[in-house]
């Protein structure tokens, strides 16, 4: 999908740090005092227009969230959002998912949302997928201990390689869905995308799983 440019997004983004977290880095190990309580984080890698992340923190004022998209012409769109909401439990970060070691440490987060992330389907290019055994670790570094990763996609291929990838690195399969939009799953928040793959009757992917503490695997 061709990405339209906006230059005047990165302005913009720096003129909301309510909402935009501008120095993310001094917040690692203390994440609470930006939110100004003690909720759990949820955290989403790539989280394009916002739609997916800002509709859980509308559902779920008891948990904080935090939206990570590099591309600042698109989480601008996720800005616009927030902008019309009041939502008090959810933060911006245009940042690049693979530096989230310096933005969080160990325990800061619950659970990580990977909502249809780019599949590079080429096999030469796994390294970059981002259930790639490299970025799992990477989330045990942040979650606490037992933390989950939730994942969707309407990429049959990723899909399995991901369940692969879980397997493979030992994490406890919870949940998972071959068809999420004819299932019983409920309340089911929708991504841009997921709406749009889903009205064309391509089938939507979901798994959760869970990081095992060594003392129980």
């Amino acid at each position: 999908m061709r990405l339209r440019h906006k230059p005047w997004a990165k302005e913009k983004l720096m003129e909301y740090p309510q909402f935009v977290v501008q120095t993310p880095e001094k917040y690692k190990g203390k994440w609470g005092e930006l939110f100004n309580n003690d909720h759990p984080i949820h955290i989403e890698v790539g989280t394009g227009k916002g739609q997916f992340i800002v509709g859980m923190a509308k559902a779920n004022p008891e948990i904080n969230y935090i939206g990570i998209e590099m591309q600042d012409s698109v989480i601008v769109s996720a800005l616009d959002k927030l902008i019309d909401e009041e939502l008090t439990n959810i933060k911006l970060l245009n940042i690049d998912g693979s530096n989230l070691s310096d933005l969080f440490a160990k325990g800061d987060i619950e659970r990580v949302y990977l909502n249809f992330s780019d599949p590079w389907p080429k096999k030469k290019h796994a390294k970059r997928r981002l259930t790639y055994k490299s970025f799992l670790k990477l989330y045990e570094g942040l979650l606490i201990d037992g933390g989950e990763i939730h994942f969707k996609t309407d990429n049959q291929g990723l899909f399995e390689y991901s369940l692969q990838s879980f397997s493979e690195y030992g994490l406890l399969l919870k949940y998972i869905s071959l068809d999420l939009h004819n299932s019983e799953f409920e309340d089911n928040i929708m991504t841009e995308y997921e709406e749009k793959f889903s009205a064309k009757g391509q089938r939507i992917y979901r798994c959760e799983v869970k990081y095992q503490n060594e003392a129980n695997s």
